[in-house]
């Protein structure tokens, strides 16, 4: 079902807690099966349950600025989240985006897989610099983290062409007495079958490098 931003006009007292649960999975063919799972059973209805597959090298993403417009027009709100890298990768911006949710929309976060990442407890002085500084270091760990796999892929890349491995579209290789064949072949000095056996090509290749050649020429 698609969401809207009236989804939670369903408070039926100012004290209703609203639960909400956010996904991320980089790529459309990654799976957000487990950390639905996780938020589901941690009480967050499916419907209140956001996804987004899309990087989080920043936030500008459908789903999560949906999110962020609910929050914004409700209170009494708590947003569940797996691990903090599935609320983004970029240290500067989770820091920025922590702060905006916690303090300017009012709502409380619970990372599962970091308990004291939970800002309904530890209301406290104390507790919210505890809270703060494993916040930094996470976020930190989880940019370093995508920084590393842009080098490791950078990385097998270049090592990969080092090995010879060819990247990206293959080149055409045509043969070199094609233009003066094919010239014969349009004037019709002599037919496709005699221009394929003089070029030594099949007809499914013969007609791919007339439509490569009649495009660059």
């Amino acid at each position: 079902m698609e969401k809207t931003e009236t989804l939670t006009n369903t408070t039926d007292t100012e004290n209703k807690i609203n639960y909400y649960g956010y996904c991320r999975v980089s790529t459309k063919h990654q799976k957000e099966d487990r950390q639905v799972e996780s938020i589901i059973n941690f009480g967050v209805p499916q419907e209140n349950i956001f996804i987004d597959k899309a990087s989080g090298k920043d936030f500008n993403r459908e789903e999560y600025q949906l999110l962020k417009r609910i929050l914004k027009r409700t209170t009494n709100n708590v947003l569940i989240i797996k691990s903090i890298d599935r609320l983004g990768r970029n240290y500067k911006e989770i820091q920025k985006e922590w702060r905006e949710l916690t303090q300017d929309l009012q709502t409380d976060i619970v990372v599962l897989d970091m308990p004291i990442l939970d800002t309904r407890q530890y209301k406290d002085l104390l507790g919210n610099f505890i809270s703060d500084l494993v916040l930094q270091v996470l976020s930190f760990v989880a940019e370093n983290e995508r920084k590393n796999i842009k080098t490791r892929q950078k990385e097998g890349i270049e090592i990969a062409k080092s090995k010879g491995t060819k990247f990206g579209r293959p080149t055409i290789s045509i043969p070199i007495n094609f233009e003066t064949e094919y010239k014969k072949w349009k004037n019709n000095e002599q037919t496709a079958k005699t221009t394929m056996e003089n070029l030594n090509l099949k007809r499914t290749k013969f007609y791919n490098f007339v439509r490569y050649y009649q495009q660059t020429h």
